[in-house]
């Protein structure tokens, strides 16, 4: 029987060191949720998330169709949030809008996150003019405001919903490949990383299955952080025509739609405004949750984000 090495051992002890510390992290998650009152914005945002997949059960009316006969009707029973000035009811587009604002938040932090995070991962592994590169690339993108730069691509595009995607997916890449690439260099420099390379590990598995499942943590607070951002970016460039187009509903459209009625009527402007406040701090509060939970070392400033995106 082969004894195993100095090496070998070193990459055992970091691997169970590691599967120790992904269980006491998921025990943390359990107990903060059972102490910690900001947990519990997750059953807002899940009230949001069961609404915009049941929609069609959720609303009796077409969030669509124009009902001029009761066009700006103020909250009743049969509209509890009342009607635009179209006749549609307010409170069936707030919830298909709410299908808009959750799906292009979620398609911009899987398409920012996937490639940002892949970017910093091979900038920091192979280093040299891969690194250069990518270096240059994201202090580039990071040398503009977030929002600005998604103006200038969705300008650039077109507005449609895609296009909107595509631009939040942009300005989020550097972020992630900032986070990926600083987690990396240490966790690259680990023995278990070593010993994967002396036993001729192809780097794709070294990449995808000992380096990536150690720096998710941090990655995972981050896209709690940027959904925030993402939904914003998108009400406001909804709000400016760049978004979805009329007649599908959207909360920032459906404000830029309502301010010429605020002193009239004003229930126009206030339902699509406070489901965007209610899921935005519903959200900080939850990704200051996770960020306690997930990195106990700094409980005092905890509510300092690990990137505070410029928009």
């Amino acid at each position: 029987m082969a004894v195993p090495t100095d090496l070998e051992k070193n990459m055992q002890a970091d691997l169970s060191s590691s599967s120790a510390k992904k269980i006491r992290r998921f025990a943390r998650l359990l107990a903060a949720f059972r102490r910690e009152p900001r947990w519990w914005c997750s059953i807002i945002l899940a009230i949001f998330v069961l609404a915009a997949i049941f929609a069609p059960v959720l609303s009796p009316y077409s969030p669509t169709l124009y009902h001029p006969s009761i066009s700006a009707q103020p909250p009743s029973l049969a509209h509890p949030l009342g009607t635009d000035d179209l006749g549609r009811d307010q409170l069936a587009r707030i919830i298909y809008g709410t299908r808009i604002s959750l799906s292009v938040a979620l398609i911009t932090i899987v398409l920012g996150g996937f490639f940002g995070t892949l970017l910093g991962i091979l900038a920091a592994y192979y280093k040299g003019w891969v690194d250069q590169v990518i270096s240059i690339v994201v202090d580039a993108l990071l040398s503009f405001p977030s929002l600005v730069l998604a103006l200038a691509i969705v300008s650039t595009l077109g507005p449609s919903i895609v296009n909107l995607s595509i631009a939040l997916a942009v300005v989020r890449i550097p972020i992630y490949a900032r986070i990926a690439r600083g987690q990396t260099l240490q966790v690259a420099e680990q023995d278990y990383v070593a010993a994967a390379l002396v036993n001729g590990t192809p780097t794709w598995k070294i990449l995808f299955r000992h380096i990536l499942p150690n720096i998710f943590s941090p990655l995972l607070v981050q896209a709690a952080i940027s959904i925030s951002f993402a939904i914003l970016d998108e009400s406001v460039l909804s709000f400016l025509g760049l978004g979805v187009q009329p007649p599908t509903p959207e909360w920032g459209m459906m404000i830029n739609e309502a301010q010429v009625y605020i002193r009239s009527d004003p229930w126009m402007l206030a339902g699509p405004a406070l489901a965007i406040v209610i899921v935005l701090v519903s959200m900080n509060l939850l990704s200051d949750a996770v960020r306690d939970a997930l990195d106990p070392r700094d409980m005092t400033t905890a509510s300092a984000p690990l990137h505070q995106e410029n928009s």
